[in-house]
């Protein structure tokens, strides 16, 4: 198989052209094509010597993948399904608001993180995404000249496959890649602290930490990763970091009946964040097949909100999208794994 140029840093381009004997402004040419203009082949880089593209496409492939299948919902979310390695599969969500399209991108095939509310962490770990493959659940969508915002919240753990999301990161922000703000990015992690402290030095993107529970041994039972790196030492570490006046660092937190939505969870929150400018968003659960869990009623969720809000930790409930096509990650590609 030949490599793909989609996914190449303009430093990776730069060693890719001199190998070639080709003038080193060719890498950035060949940038302006992958990440500013909407093409799907080699020969369509129309400023490139024909010489320049023979050799291109000697070694290379374009690299874009379109996807096999896309679920609207009711609301105007929508759900791509994408091909992958070795007939796998992953998902991207796109959620439009007003006037905002976020972007929700994978960054694994299938995770290897076992939280217990998870339906992707079902699938097992199947393997990392590249950069490449990473950024073409943007570059791929319909809506890709609409993108205002991009969250790496979808299958995987971003912070898992450190190297390749800092590289998507890279492409997204950089001015010869999409030239996006940082500040319109959010990479989510269950708290996996070497590759967050990696992330806080190398990118300017805005952190989101998985939190659902405050309490050592409740958190270990629904995130296992609770052993290796506890809560309180990944907010430890966190309150250690200076996040200037615009980068934000929020909690997620998926409220389940009977289990996290009690005043001690309130005030153990409280403890825990105290010092710390943050944000929590309060998650819905969309059901999972086999798990026990559910979402509490909407007055419990809204107290709970405001509990916390009224001992000053800002606290929004994220609004539920695309309820009617398969909402929660992973159920849309397990069910086309299956079929497969």
């Amino acid at each position: 198989m030949k490599e793909s140029l989609f996914g190449k840093t303009l430093t990776e381009l730069q060693e890719v052209v001199m190998e070639l004997g080709l003038p080193k402004f060719t890498a950035k040419q060949i940038t302006d094509w992958l990440y500013k203009k909407q093409i799907s082949s080699i020969d369509e880089m129309s400023n490139l010597s024909k010489k320049a593209r023979e050799l291109l496409n000697a070694r290379f492939e374009y690299g874009l993948t379109n996807y096999i299948k896309v679920q609207a919902s009711t609301d105007g979310t929508k759900k791509y399904l994408f091909p992958t390695i070795q007939n796998k599969f992953i998902e991207t969500a796109m959620i439009p608001d007003r006037d905002r399209k976020t972007v929700c991108v994978s960054s694994q095939v299938g995770c290897k993180m076992g939280c217990l509310f998870c339906f992707t962490a079902k699938q097992g770990f199947q393997g990392h995404l590249s950069a490449g493959e990473i950024i073409n659940q943007i570059k791929s969508i319909d809506e890709v000249e609409e993108v205002s915002n991009i969250v790496y919240m979808g299958m995987g753990e971003p912070f898992d496959n450190l190297d390749e999301v800092l590289k998507s990161l890279e492409i997204l922000t950089s001015e010869w890649g999409f030239a996006m703000s940082p500040r319109r990015i959010t990479v989510s992690t269950i708290g996996i602290i070497p590759g967050m402290l990696t992330f806080l030095e190398k990118s300017e993107a805005h952190l989101a930490v998985s939190l659902h529970t405050p309490f050592h041994e409740e958190r270990q039972k629904i995130m296992p990763i609770q052993v290796a790196y506890p809560i309180e030492e990944v907010v430890e570490e966190i309150k250690t970091w200076d996040f200037g006046r615009q980068r934000r660092v929020s909690f997620e937190y998926i409220l389940f009946d009977g289990l996290n939505d009690t005043p001690a969870h309130v005030n153990e929150l409280v403890r825990l964040l105290d010092g710390l400018k943050c944000r929590i968003n309060l998650i819905r659960f969309h059901p999972v097949p086999g798990t026990p869990l559910k979402s509490p009623d909407e007055k419990t969720i809204l107290k709970f909100k405001e509990k916390l809000n009224n001992k000053g930790i800002l606290t929004t409930v994220r609004a539920s999208r695309g309820e009617d096509i398969y909402a929660a990650c992973g159920l849309l590609s397990t069910k086309e794994l299956v079929k497969n």
